[in-house]
């Protein structure tokens, strides 16, 4: 298992150039079967880390641009008559896949976005009372401009809580982006990718991930940490039990990564900013003492003692 995930993520790093540790991240949310929000500006290759993975893994992949006139059905699909059989026929919307790109969700309407709500917490869509399952794995990737960027509205609490991390690729440093000009200049670089993994692999990687061990005491701490953020005097909003749920299943992804049957309190450190940051809602005080998301977590993971060696081992 261990040789499959090394291998997609080398396969990623053909067309994603300088940015290992958000490949690896990536890889980790979606073996621990979470859905991903990447936030940055234009141009940093978002759609092309989807892309990229979705071809290394061999999933089926489509991709929806999310501007003002998209409505619910072109995400869940919709049933038109059928004159010829005298029934009712499900048209799959763009969800009916393993990997959706939701690019630039937050430049559509409330209405749009929270047709996703269903399908990434359940796996499945409701259109005209009838279910329909979306194969598995699924996993959506979504993209967004930062807020304030033109056309853009906030994302609800609720359609934030779905997503199991909030990453930020970045500009690439001097190095990196002198190779990418050089790769684009003899061909597109996602044409390299190739397949090395397929749907059995990352579901028989996810029944892994949730054999990983977790000792009461790490349970405890990830509790703990969520209590925090409750009871921190500039949090407005903090962790839901369902981002504590996203805590544990990320840690044991990475645990899984590093090669170990067993979460320790590093993994949980490790991810904790990422599960953390968009579910969090800070109050005025925050502001006045100039205080971002970094600054306060890194306050809640100080004020939480993590379990020694000798308690979880």
């Amino acid at each position: 298992m261990e040789n499959k995930i090394i291998s997609i993520q080398e396969e990623v790093k053909k067309a994603i150039v300088g940015k290992d540790e958000i490949i690896r991240r990536v890889m980790a949310v979606i073996i621990a079967g979470g859905h991903i929000l990447l936030e940055d500006i234009p141009g940093v290759g978002k759609t092309t880390l989807a892309l990229a993975f979705s071809k290394a893994m061999d999933l089926k992949f489509n991709r929806i641009q999310f501007t003002p006139d998209v409505v619910p059905s072109d995400i869940t699909g919709f049933t038109v008559y059928n004159r010829q059989t005298g029934a009712f026929e499900y048209k799959e919307g763009a969800a009916m896949c393993n990997v959706l790109l939701a690019d630039e969700i937050n430049r559509t309407s409330s209405k749009t976005q929270s047709a996703l709500l269903e399908v990434m917490q359940e796996g499945r869509i409701t259109v005209d009372g009838q279910p329909h399952a979306v194969p598995e794995p699924f996993l959506v990737i979504a993209t967004q401009n930062p807020i304030g960027t033109a056309g853009t509205q906030m994302l609800p609490e609720a359609q934030l809580d779905r997503f199991m991390v909030q990453l930020s690729i970045g500009y690439p440093d001097e190095e990196a982006q002198v190779n990418i000009l050089k790769d684009r200049q003899v061909s597109d670089p996602l044409k390299q990718v190739c397949p090395v993994a397929d749907r059995a692999d990352i579901l028989a990687l996810r029944k892994v991930c949730r054999e990983v061990f977790v000792h009461d005491k790490i349970y405890r701490y990830i509790s703990r940490l969520c209590s925090e953020t409750r009871e921190h005097p500039l949090i407005r909003l903090g962790v839901s039990p369902r981002g504590a749920l996203a805590m544990c299943g990320l840690a044991q992804s990475w645990a899984l990564m590093h090669g170990r049957g067993y979460v320790i309190p590093g993994d949980v450190q490790d991810i904790f900013f990422d599960v953390c940051r968009h579910r969090i809602i800070l109050n005025g005080k925050a502001q006045l003492q100039n205080k971002n998301e970094f600054r306060i977590l890194q306050e809640v993971m100080g004020a939480v003692q993590p379990p020694k060696a000798a308690e979880w081992i």
